[in-house]
C-alpha cells in the first residue's frame, strides 16, 4: 500500500457540486492499493498513519502524533499512486481492482476510527474534487514495502 499523507489546516471533498467530507486540522490521506496487498498491509499502513509524530509540539519541532492535536482525517482512494509511468501514458495494471481495493480501503478507514480518529472519506472510484490548505507544507509518502 501507498499513501500520500499531507498536514493540513482543512481539506475536503467534493462530488457533483456536494461536500462529501470536510475536516480541520489534520490529515489529508490519498491511499492507494497494491495488487498484491492483504490485511496485514492495511494494518501496517493505517498503523503508521495513526502514530505519525508531524505536528508540531511547543517547541516547533515534529513532534506530535495526530492523536495529541485531535486531528481530524480524511482518506481517499487513490489507485493512481500505483501508476507505471515507463511510457507517457500511465498504466495502472499494478493497482488492486476494485473487490481487492475496496475492502482493503475500508479495513484502514476502519482501523483509523478504531483508535478514535474522526475520519471521513470520498466515494471509492467517484470523480471527486479534492482541496486542502496544506498546513508546512508537511507531506510524507508511506510505502508499506518500505515500512
Amino acid at each position: 500500500m501507498r499513501a500520500v499523507v499531507t498536514r493540513v489546516n482543512s481539506a475536503s471533498v467534493t462530488i457533483d457540486g456536494e461536500v462529501q467530507a470536510m475536516i480541520g486540522k489534520g490529515l489529508l490521506v490519498l491511499l492507494g492499493v497494491h495488487r498484491e496487498d492483504t490485511e496485514k498491509e492495511a494494518s501496517k499502513i493505517a498503523d503508521k498513519i495513526c502514530g505519525l509524530r508531524i505536528f508540531e509540539d511547543e517547541n516547533g519541532k515534529m513532534n506530535l502524533s495526530p492523536d495529541k492535536v485531535q486531528a481530524e482525517m480524511i482518506i481517499v482512494s487513490q489507485f493512481t499512486l500505483f501508476a507505471d509511468c515507463r511510457s507517457r501514458r500511465p498504466g495502472f495494471s499494478y493497482a488492486a481492482r476494485p473487490e481487492t481495493a475496496i475492502p482493503l480501503y475500508e479495513q484502514v478507514v476502519r482501523e483509523c476510527r478504531e483508535r478514535g480518529f474522526s475520519v471521513q472519506t470520498g466515494v471509492f472510484a467517484a470523480e471527486m474534487m479534492v482541496d486542502s490548505q496544506n498546513d508546512g507544507p508537511v507531506t510524507i509518502l508511506l510505502d508499506t514495502n518500505e515500512l
